[in-house]
């Protein structure tokens, strides 16, 4: 069983902004994302934790590569429509991959009393993975919400060019059992309300 999302749990929104979709960038001349679908069940998320008045925080990156179009001052930085944080939401600001590097989110979790983490955003194999990673180290119960994020193909280093959905389930497959426990975007939408009887929590490292 895993039990109900309570006042302990947070809602984590990996950097949910324009630039994601600029493919190019990501995934080259042919770059191509996975799941059309993250954003809408994202949000379905993100309403039933906040029907829940639970804890909701948001990091949001500002690329120290040149290129990237994720910087705060491009339009491409700024935040896709419907994931605009409240007021009363932890917004933490980053220039690298993980969440926890260089900010005061860890912080602002332990202080809100959170204890476990549910994980949603771009790019899985990228800031997700890597956030996730990190919050599983640090003790966190956390939960990654794997068809409520997304990814794009990547280049091989023999120019090899790998589809967007197998980068995508590599690296939930990585994390799953050993660093979280993977969950669906319906898992975690019913879990704000009530136990999952039929739902087993599979996270090592502890």
């Amino acid at each position: 069983m895993i039990a109900r999302f309570k006042r302990n749990t947070a809602l984590l929104l990996i950097d949910v902004q324009v630039g994601v979709d600029v493919l190019e960038h990501w995934g080259g001349p042919t770059g191509r994302r996975n799941n059309p679908e993250a954003e809408h069940k994202m949000l379905a998320t993100l309403e039933a934790f906040r029907a829940q008045d639970l804890v909701v925080a948001f990091t949001r990156h500002n690329s120290r590569e040149a290129a990237s179009p994720l910087k705060f001052h491009l339009d491409t930085g700024r935040q896709k429509p419907g994931f605009e944080p409240s007021q009363d939401d932890i917004v933490v600001e980053k220039d690298v991959n993980s969440g926890f590097v260089g900010t005061s989110l860890e912080l602002q979790l332990r202080r809100a009393e959170i204890s476990r983490l549910v994980v949603v955003g771009f790019f899985t194999n990228m800031c997700v993975e890597t956030t996730t990673r990190m919050a599983g180290n640090l003790g966190f119960d956390t939960y990654l919400v794997h068809d409520a994020c997304a990814t794009t193909n990547r280049i091989g280093i023999d120019g090899t060019d790998y589809p967007a959905e197998l980068v995508h389930d590599m690296a939930v497959s990585n994390l799953h059992g050993e660093f979280c426990t993977a969950i669906t975007a319906n898992d975690a939408v019913g879990l704000a309300s009530s136990d999952a009887e039929l739902l087993e929590r599979v996270q090592g490292n502890e």
